[in-house]
């Protein structure tokens, strides 16, 4: 293969003679190591010349492509227009600069960021062409990514509800979403972003002088504005520092920063003036719902339970009858009633077992025992005060959460609250206290601790009173006795365990202790 060498043209200037026997060799191995790929092809495009860089690019070795087109890169996806002003600068006899889709001899594509400059002689008539071209594929890809995120980034931003405001190193408005735009209309009198921005300063105070400062984020900070005759805004605000790097050439080796400050802001006007009266109200009525749906269950399981024992006599009676008469079993009238008494009596089982109410199913999920317990011991607000009952609640600060039902915990609880308000309701308890506390025990279970000032509970009923159907109330008081074993029913649903305190001795404390490996802290 013959190499063609470029010639200089007579403007170039004087080379030393020593520096001329070495610049042919120099201007090959430059040529055959450059990092891009480098082919010489003569006026038609075919290839005279191709680097290692090139077939390190396109898959072809050099044997491969000596004597070809440079067309067989050609992917025939790059417009025809690209080409014809790629042959029309080089008729100009001037460089050409552009991005081609070009293939590889494994037939996959990349683009090729391609540069072609005619080689003239020394007339200044063009000899051949030289193309340089690189890879660009992943900078293109990672521009285009970028571009797209910023498109996708910059839509979230506008249609976001919550407003947004981006403030420069002087706390300047440097950008803001149309909701910041409209809060500060709403809000301020001129209605500018600025204004807004002021307003923000001075109601914010400390967390907004601590993020200017020291970068210190906050979150989750509320205020109001008192709009006169209508009812306050509130807003939930949130401070976060950017620190954007300088983008100057001159300080590339030794950049610096500016701090810029995000705050984002949520109207929440609407949901606290409707969140106390009706999370109150909806949980009273859930808990009506689920009350009258376990009184019902409670009511039926009670009636299985007091058919099943006579039901049990008559069969058993009925089986020694049968073996006393023996062969004149199938005559005999008693035996005949026993029978269709026995019948009768199952069937009224059956049907009573098929008209219980069922519970719906429900999914676990991660649930706040803490929360629970406030919500449980707001609804029980007006019996704790009509019987003088005072609670010391003690929960733990960073409690982990439990996965289960929440609508079953928390009927769970107010079924240990009541037996605590029932237990103290008697005349001749002066001490009226109701103790509730949280903690993590042993780093694997939430423990809660339900402790009343009652009678307590005779240590020989402390398994007892778990079972269904008993009671330690007067009779005249008593219910069906289904309240603890419908709290063992659900710990056990938890896989948790329930218990009564043996060692405490001023009135009854229940310990229920749930798992909560598998739920999120």
């Amino acid at each position: 293969m013959t190499q063609a060498q470029p010639t200089c043209s007579t403007a170039a200037p004087a080379i030393p003679a020593a520096c001329a026997e070495l610049l042919p060799e120099v201007f090959r191995q430059t040529a055959e190591h450059a990092p891009i790929a480098i082919s010489i092809t003569d006026l038609k495009a075919n290839i005279l010349y191709a680097n290692r860089a090139f077939s390190s690019i396109t898959g072809y070795s050099r044997e491969e492509v000596i004597g070809k087109n440079e067309a067989l890169l050609s992917n025939g996806t790059t417009p025809r227009l690209v080409y014809q002003a790629l042959w029309s600068r080089l008729a100009q006899k001037k460089p050409w600069s552009g991005v081609l889709v070009n293939r590889r001899k494994d037939g996959s594509l990349y683009l090729a960021e391609l540069t072609v400059a005619p080689v003239f002689d020394e007339h200044g008539e063009t000899l051949y062409y030289l193309g340089m071209h690189r890879d660009s594929s992943d900078l293109h890809e990672l521009e285009q990514r970028v571009s797209n995120q910023r498109l996708m980034i910059e839509a979230m931003v506008n249609a976001a509800p919550a407003a947004m405001v981006v403030l420069d190193h002087q706390r300047q408005v440097a950008l803001s979403n149309p909701s910041f735009c409209r809060l500060a209309r709403e809000l301020t009198v001129d209605g500018s972003s600025e204004s807004l921005v002021a307003l923000l300063r001075d109601n914010l105070a400390s967390p907004f002088a601590a993020l200017e400062s020291q970068g210190r984020a906050f979150a989750g900070k509320e205020i109001s504005f008192d709009l006169g005759g209508h009812a306050p805004r509130w807003l939930s605000c949130h401070g976060l520092a950017i620190h954007i790097e300088d983008e100057r050439a001159q300080v590339f080796f030794a950049p610096g920063e500016e701090r810029y400050l995000l705050l984002t802001l949520n109207d929440i006007s609407e949901l606290r003036q409707k969140q106390q009266d009706s999370q109150l109200n909806a949980l009273k009525a859930l808990l009506a719902e689920e009350e009258l749906l376990a009184g019902m269950r409670e009511t039926f399981s009670g009636a299985i339970h007091r058919l099943q024992g006579p039901v049990n006599l008559i069969s058993a009676a009925l089986r020694m009858l049968e073996r006393r008469l023996g062969e004149q079993a199938g005559s005999d009238p008693v035996l005949a009633a026993m029978r269709e008494a026995s019948a009768a009596g199952m069937e009224a089982l059956d049907s009573l077992s098929g008209a219980m109410p069922l519970r719906p199913t429900e999914a676990k999920l991660p649930v706040n025992v803490n929360q629970l317990i406030r919500e449980v011991i707001s609804l029980c607000t007006d019996r704790l005060l009509a019987q003088g009952i005072v609670v010391d609640w003690q929960p733990a600060l960073r409690l982990p959460w439990v996965m289960g039902v929440e609508s079953r915990l928390r009927s769970m609880i107010k079924q240990l609250v009541d037996n605590a308000i029932d237990a103290m309701s008697h005349n001749q308890i002066s001490r009226r206290e109701l103790f509730v506390s949280t903690r993590v025990e042993h780093q694997q279970v939430v423990r809660l601790e339900i402790s009343d000032s009652g009678p307590g509970i005779e240590p020989g009923l402390a398994l007892k009173v778990f079972e269904p159907f008993f009671s330690t109330k007067p009779p005249h008081q008593a219910g069906h006795g289904m309240g603890l074993a419908m709290v063992q029913e659900i710990v056990s649903e938890h896989a948790g365990t329930v218990h009564i305190d043996s060692d405490y001795h001023d009135g009854c404390r229940v310990v229920v202790e749930l798992p909560f490996s598998a739920a999120g802290n």
